[in-house]
């Protein structure tokens, strides 16, 4: 499978619209790549939280019709980042999309783990509740968002749930970039599985972002890394290598917490 990953840069000085137009072109030129991801909260920015109720949207709004038609265009299968969600409550929410060939919105997912200590994204926004695996032909994919990438708890409900590779859209500012790297990495280590880190460069509300999207194979090994400028990072990922892994190094089923309680029978 042949994935590209689009490290687009978030400018404040190019509309909403503007970005649209441009990220729905930079996904059409994929053409002949399988699936193509994009980062979280690109049409406005993970750092801009005053923009946040204006620019929400449901999610089969104009973010997702630009990238459905570019999607379709395109022939790929598109994690389209993230967008800010209105909920018919009113509620706000972090929620990705996943748009098939045919254009078809077949997953969102609602970001769980939320940033912010008490500001912010942490308190404007909703949290999801739902672990999200998307089965793609040959490979499934198990769906995170930026912050999650520190909860290694949410990873093993995705390996439980039979993800193979972890997609996670961010806008990772750049001040903590070596983390970015370092737990993309000990996610892929310890769950034995791809993971393909897609951020943001450019700069949100005058946070600058990290860039470095990244694609680490089940052993670890940094397949591809972008730099801290706009990028796309074109990867091929072999499924295969995720049950060579799990099979020549069988660690996952040496686990014991988060097992059944066993059945304990006491004595006569």
């Amino acid at each position: 499978m042949r994935a590209s990953l689009i490290q687009i840069a978030v400018d404040p000085d190019e509309s909403v619209n503007s970005r649209r137009r441009r990220a729905a072109a930079l996904v059409r030129a994929q053409q002949g790549v399988e699936l193509v991801i994009l980062p979280e909260l690109w049409p406005v920015g993970a750092f801009a939280y005053q923009q946040f109720a204006e620019e929400a949207e449901e999610p089969a709004g104009p973010t997702y019709e630009a990238m459905a038609k570019a999607a379709s265009d395109a022939g790929v299968w598109l994690h389209a980042g993230s967008v800010v969600e209105r909920a018919g409550d009113g509620t706000l929410y972090n929620t990705a999309l996943v748009i098939s060939p045919a254009g078809e919105l077949v997953r969102t997912y609602r970001k769980i783990h939320r940033f912010g200590f008490d500001k912010g994204e942490a308190v404007m926004m909703g949290a999801g509740e739902e672990l999200v695996t998307v089965p793609l032909p040959g490979l499934t994919l198990g769906l995170a968002t930026c912050y999650d990438l520190r909860f290694p708890e949410l990873f093993r409900g995705l390996v439980d749930a039979g993800a193979e590779a972890l997609v996670i859209p961010a806008g990772w500012p750049a001040r903590r970039r070596e983390h970015w790297t370092l737990l993309a990495r000990a996610r892929a280590v310890e769950n034995q599985a791809y993971v393909l880190a897609c951020g943001t460069a450019g700069t949100h509300a005058d946070v600058e972002q990290a860039g470095h999207s990244i694609v680490v194979d089940p052993w670890g090994e940094v397949l591809a890394e972008a730099g801290p400028d706009e990028e796309v990072l074109t990867v091929d990922l072999d499924p295969a290598k995720v049950r060579a892994t799990r099979e020549q190094f069988p660690a996952l089923k040496d686990r014991r917490l988060g097992l059944p309680a066993p059945d304990v029978r006491s004595g006569s």
